[in-house]
Order: C-alpha cells, then sequence, then structure tokens
C-alpha cells in the first residue's frame, strides 16, 4: 500500500518536452506480523524515477528498493509508449527482477509474498488507470492536447547562439512508426503535428470493422492480431488469410504470437501443397461418398453458427474406409471443413455480427462395436489431427446425442488426440436426455430440430446405411489411391542440409525464355542461387539417405553441380544470392539470356561471424540451436514460360482473377519478384544485366524493347 512519497530531484528542459522527477516512496507491504517484527520495519522505501518525454510521446517509470538493498534487489520498469499503427493507442510494457541473497532465512518467504504481491499489483494496473482517468473527467480535463515546440525568435532579434539553441530545442524526433506510415516532408517539418485521421471503413483497426468482423478484442489482442498480420505480410507477399482466420491461430495459442506464427506458417505451407483453397471448385466427392456419408448442413443454431448434422451411429465408417481409402475421407472432411468457413462469412453477413465458428451435431444412436475397427479408427484420429491442426478455434460447439454404452470405448480412444479448448466445447447427452432442460432447445430453434430427432424439420442429410461390399477395393488399389490424392499437388519438397544443397535442373532451348519460381522456406534459412551452363552436369546424384536420416518422399535432396566444376569456367552465376529466412514465402521469374542449362539451387545459409567480436552472438547462437541438424526445408514449383507468352502477361495455362493474376495454378498479387536481364515494370529501365525490382499489383505486363528497356504497359 502506497502511503506517501518525498520528491528527490526533478528536472525540466527548456522546451518543456522532457520532464524528471525522482521520488522517494513510502510503503506498507502486506507481510506477516511475525516478518516485519523479526525485520524491524514497519514500512519499506522504494525509490520511482519518472521519465515523460513529451516530444517522443513516451513514459519510462524505473523503481527499486532502498530498504534492504543488501540483502534484496528487486528492479522494476514501465514503459508507456504509442502503438505504431494506431495513435489512438497506447502499448504498456512491464518488467521486474527480484534478487533474494539472504533475509534471515526467510528467503523462500519474501519470494513467495513478492511474486503475490506483484502478480495482484498487475491485476490492478487498468482499475488504478481508470480510477485517476474517472477523476480527470470530474475536474473537467477530457482532452490533454499533445505538447508542440515553442516558437522560434526570429535570429534577427537574437544572438546567434540564441538561436542555435532555440533551433535545436525544434528539432523533432521522428518515430519509426511515423516514417512506416510514409509521412511527407512537409508533414514532418511542420511544428505542430495534425491530429489522426479517424478511422475509414477499409482501416482495418478501425472499430466498427473489428466490432462487426472481428468481435470483442482486448487492446493486446488486437495489438498481437496487427503484429502478427504484419509479419505475414512481410514474409508472405500478399498472400495471407483474412484477419477472422489469423485470430483463431492466435486464440488457439492464447495470443501467443510466436506460437501461432509456428502454426501457422506450417498450416499455409500444408494449404499451399495440396492445394485446399481450391479443393470445392475442383474436387468431386465420389458417389459413394455422396450416398453414404451421413452428414450435411442444417440451418443455423440460436448463435447463427452454422449447423453441421452428422449421423455417426447410421454411418459405416468400415464399409467406407473399404470402398475410399483414408486420404479420400480426409479430403471430403477438409471440403466440409472449407464449406463451413465460407458458410460463416455469409452469416456474418446476414446476422451483422462476427460468426467464426460453427455447431456440430452429432447422433450416435446406432453405434456398435463395427464403428471402433482398428483402420477406421486410425482414419478418424488422423483426420482429427489434420483438422485440429489447420482449423483451429472453428468449432463453437459440440453436441453428442444419444450416446450408447460403447460410447465410453470410441471417446478414451479419440480424446487424447483432441485440444483442451476443443474438448470444452462438447456436450454429451445419453438416451433421451437432450429433450430435457439444458438440452437440444437451449442452442437450437424448435423450427430446426431434425425430423429423426422427434423435431418438426426435414433433414436432407443422407441417412447412411452399408456400403454394398461390391465397393470395396483392394488393399492395393486404396493404396495407390491414397498415394495419387497425398501427391497431387504441383509442388515439390526438398531437403537442404550443411555441405549439400538442393539443386534441379532446366533446360532452354530457346533463348529470352522465363523462368520462375515459387518456393517456401519451410525451416531454417537458405541462400537462392541460379547458374547457367553450356553443358549439361551429369545425372542427378541423391545424397544417401543414411548420411542424412531421409526417410520420406519429401526430404528429397538432388545435387548436380560436380565438386570438380569451377565457378566462371564450367557455370557461371546469373542472379545474385538471395537470402530467405525461415517461414519467408518467394516469387520471381528470370528472363534467360543464352540456350543452355540452368540450375536453380537451394543452399544452407550459414550464420556470419560477428565481425566486432571472436564471440558470437546471442540471436546467431539461437537461430543456429533452431536448426537441427544442420536442416533446412523447402516446398517449390518452377515453370518455364515462352517469352512470347510472358510478354503478353500470361501463360499457356494461366488465368486473371479480378486483382489476383495467377499463372500455373500460383498466387501473385502484391509479390515482390525479382526481374533480370532488363525486364520491370510501370516504366523501370535497366540493360541487359540489371536487376529491376517490382511488385504485381493487379496485372502488370512487363515488356521488353530490343534496347532492353522497360515499356510502359499494363
Amino acid at each position: 500500500m502506497f502511503v506517501g512519497s518525498d520528491t528527490v530531484n526533478e528536472f525540466k528542459s527548456e522546451d518543456g518536452a522532457i520532464h524528471v522527477i525522482e521520488r522517494r516512496c513510502k510503503l506498507d507491504v502486506d507481510a506477516p506480523r511475525l516478518l516485519k517484527k523479526i525485520a524491524g520495519v514497519d514500512y519499506v522505501y522504494f525509490v520511482q524515477k519518472n521519465s515523460l518525454n513529451s516530444r517522443e510521446r513516451t513514459l519510462h517509470i524505473e523503481a527499486h528498493n532502498e530498504t534492504f538493498s543488501n540483502r534484496v534487489i528487486i528492479n522494476e520498469h514501465c514503459c508507456y509508449t504509442v502503438h505504431p499503427e494506431n495513435e489512438d493507442w497506447t502499448c504498456f510494457e512491464q518488467s521486474a527482477s527480484l534478487d533474494i541473497k539472504s533475509f534471515f532465512g526467510f528467503e523462500s518467504t519474501v519470494e513467495k509474498i513478492a511474486m503475490k504481491q506483484y502478480t495482484s499489483n498487475i491485476k490492478k494496473g487498468k482499475e488504478i488507470i481508470e480510477y485517476y482517468l474517472r477523476q480527470l473527467e470530474e475536474e473537467g480535463i477530457t482532452f490533454v492536447p499533445r505538447w508542440t515546440p515553442p516558437s522560434i525568435t526570429p535570429c534577427s532579434e537574437t544572438p546567434l547562439s540564441s538561436c542555435k539553441k532555440q533551433a535545436a530545442s525544434m528539432a523533432v524526433v521522428i518515430p519509426d512508426a511515423a516514417l512506416k506510415e510514409g509521412l511527407s516532408g512537409d508533414a514532418l517539418s511542420s511544428p505542430s503535428a495534425p491530429e489522426p485521421v479517424v478511422g475509414t471503413p477499409d482501416d482495418k483497426l478501425d472499430a466498427d470493422y473489428i466490432k462487426r468482423y472481428l468481435g470483442d478484442l482486448t487492446p493486446l489482442q488486437e495489438s498481437c492480431l496487427i503484429r502478427l498480420r504484419q509479419w505475414l505480410q512481410e514474409t508472405h507477399k500478399g498472400k495471407i488469410p483474412k484477419d477472422e482466420h489469423i485470430l483463431r491461430f492466435l486464440r488457439a495459442r492464447d495470443f501467443n504470437i510466436d506460437k501461432a506464427r509456428e502454426i501457422m506458417c506450417q498450416s499455409l505451407t500444408w494449404r499451399k501443397q495440396h492445394q485446399v483453397d481450391y479443393i470445392l471448385e475442383t474436387w468431386t466427392p465420389p458417389q459413394v461418398l455422396q450416398d453414404y456419408y451421413a452428414g450435411g448442413w442444417h440451418h443455423h443454431d440460436k448463435d447463427g453458427r452454422p449447423l453441421y448434422v452428422l449421423r455417426l451411429g447410421q454411418m459405416d465408417t468400415k464399409g467406407l474406409v473399404r470402398a475410399l481409402g483414408e486420404e479420400a475421407l480426409l479430403r471430403y472432411v477438409l471440403s466440409i471443413n472449407e464449406e463451413g468457413l465460407r458458410r460463416c462469412e455469409e452469416n456474418t453477413k446476414v446476422f451483422g455480427r462476427p460468426i467464426s465458428s460453427w455447431t456440430c451435431l452429432v447422433d450416435l444412436e446406432g453405434l456398435n462395436m463395427r464403428h471402433l475397427w482398428r483402420p477406421g479408427v486410425k482414419a478418424l484420429l488422423r483426420i482429427i489431427e489434420v483438422v485440429e491442426a489447420n482449423y483451429p478455434e472453428t468449432l463453437g460447439r459440440l453436441l453428442i446425442l444419444r450416446a450408447p454404452r460403447v460410447f465410453p470405448v470410441l471417446w478414451t480412444l479419440v480424446s487424447p488426440f483432441i485440444d483442451d479448448n476443443t474438448r470444452r466445447k462438447f456436450l454429451i447427452y445419453a438416451g433421451n436426455d437432450y429433450q430435457g432442460p439444458g438440452g437440444l432447445l437451449d442452442y437450437i430453434d424448435k423450427e430446426i430440430i431434425p425430423d429423426f430427432l422427434s423435431g418438426e424439420c426435414m433433414c436432407e442429410v443422407p441417412e447412411g446405411g452399408l456400403v454394398p461390399k461390391s465397393l470395396y477395393r483392394t488393399a492395393e488399389e486404396l493404396e495407390n489411391e491414397d498415394l495419387k490424392l497425398w501427391t497431387e499437388t504441383i509442388y515439390q519438397s526438398a531437403s537442404v542440409f550443411k555441405g549439400a544443397p538442393h539443386e534441379i535442373l532446366i533446360q532452354i532451348v530457346d533463348a529470352s525464355s522465363v523462368i520462375t519460381w515459387d518456393f517456401d522456406v519451410c525451416k531454417g534459412d537458405i541462400v537462392f542461387n541460379i547458374y547457367h551452363s553450356k553443358r549439361s552436369p551429369q545425372p542427378a546424384k541423391k545424397d544417401s539417405l543414411g548420411a542424412h536420416s531421409i526417410t520420406s518422399p519429401g526430404g528429397n535432396n538432388v545435387q548436380l553441380i560436380d565438386k570438380v566444376w569451377q565457378l566462371g569456367r564450367d557455370y557461371s552465376m546469373v542472379e545474385s544470392p538471395l537470402i530467405c529466412k525461415e517461414g519467408e514465402s518467394v516469387q520471381g521469374s528470370h528472363v534467360t539470356r543464352w540456350p543452355g542449362f540452368y540450375i536453380l539451387q537451394w543452399k544452407f545459409h550459414s550464420m556470419p561471424a560477428c565481425a566486432a567480436s571472436s564471440l558470437p552472438r546471442v540471436d546467431d547462437v539461437l537461430a543456429s540451436l533452431q536448426v537441427s541438424s544442420h536442416k533446412c526445408k523447402v516446398m517449390y514449383y518452377t515453370e518455364v514460360i515462352g517469352s512470347e507468352d510472358f510478354r503478353c502477361g500470361r501463360s499457356p495455362h494461366s488465368r486473371c482473377c479480378g486483382r489476383l493474376g495467377v499463372v500455373g495454378g500460383r498466387l501473385q498479387s502484391h509479390a515482390m519478384c525479382r526481374i533480370s536481364s532488363g525486364v520491370g515494370f510501370q516504366g523501370c529501365s535497366g540493360d541487359q544485366e540489371g536487376v529491376a525490382w517490382g511488385s504485381f499489383v493487379g496485372t502488370v505486363t512487363p515488356c521488353m524493347s530490343a534496347e532492353g528497356e522497360c515499356q510502359r504497359q499494363s
């Protein structure tokens, strides 16, 4: 408890921008009376230093203990700053350290008391701030104008030294946030900064947008969303999910940005590799699924969530697995989840409030030991694993009805694979309990309860039934079908090791052809190179599986450049090396100058030694630890386009969609691409060997004249 304080030191700058005050504070600690008696004190004293910088709009508070400083060392630092993307927000950071050297044999007790009080003080922080804000409002203060520098006295009326002093006081420190916002020179030189513009409907930070599409978020949660979205924009070059989906990953990891970023990058790579974004348009479920999969969408619940009904007890899981295989079932479930995301967006528009999840109603009547067939349970666990990893926080509620006696056995098998947050959304009813208080009517309107649950609404969900054995397929047929579905992707995966790069060969017959690439760095940091050789390398040598313990098809590693080859004699570099960090998505193209053989290489990136010191930096050490066994992983796609096709902005298989240019199934929107050999965008120019940088915004057509200069076309 704060008792009182005395001002020890105070400083104010001449222009009033900086105010530093140091106080000696008297506190009454809530500690056991016996401990106070042993220590011989009733109060403890802390020294607190507050530094307000109105120019930079920051407040730093530092505090350390004066009492028992030879036995206990306590340091605390608080920092208030302006949010870099929204000037109406205040960011708050707090850190503290406690070092107990000795305390009359009560070291453990003091530590517990300190931690308890520190935790309770943090929880009180918001309450205290709101108390003083209300006090200001009661005094009639609802707005505090920003600090502005004092006016400058003309130099003709003051000595030169005075003018210099005043000019120095006028210097405005521009925060990095202002530079990021792209303020003009006039705005920066103006002594009085303009008031922030109120958010427009397109502004992702606008309060109405957040309330309408995202729901109630704390300032900390909003900040996490902005930071993660900004990181995705910087590394994934425009190919990022919507805010609602980013929020799902943040919620799944309790708004821990690092953990959310990790699982989200893995999910984005998975979606890209298996073309999940296009599954609703490009994949048609087999007729067996349409006839015997007893599940379907059925209106919505009382909260506006889309409602999916699954009659699991009536479904022949063994027959479906025997007739279709595990991968086809998985793909069907993925299409259901994609449809669920689409329906959530529609319901958000219909109901005028954010709806980001759906409700699933599972009827277990008819569930028996047949459903516990081992391959069927294995397929179910696999589906749960994939859905949990890539569709977090999409299940709003799961209603399990008419659970039979065999259900606990199934629940014991699958529950360990279900996330704790998801498990809390399960409501299980045995027999006809769902018809009583707290049952189905609490969550679903009476008018849409399905007829098979004694409701009035006709449900068009298939009734399931036994799959005819004539539709069963052999294990070999199912294995081939599963492999086909699993490898049905335009992307390839490769492993990159220290000393063992991955290389691919592209033969070019016509000069001025265009090599395009699109790759994601899934793990580690790599260096991307492009080489040219007039002669073909030796047949591809796959790296020894035993050497690097590669056990899966996704661990491909091929080396083409012979160790006896010399750079400059046997082959030449045609692009500057490009360092790519883990999580980055890179798209680009190269216009070939000569026919021959081009080698695209992904090479392990070793952290450079620190120039200033022989000791490695902490960041370097941490980065090296993250790349286990010096292994990196990339997922890539390449395509060669004829020069005529490239100049008209299309490949033979390309299609345009609104503002997005899709080439060979690859999304290229707002993507930073490297263009060489004199090809650029919107009037950029370069010589035959220059490198120009541009970005795909809309459908921009690059064109090269005979002299190698870019022409303005779009």
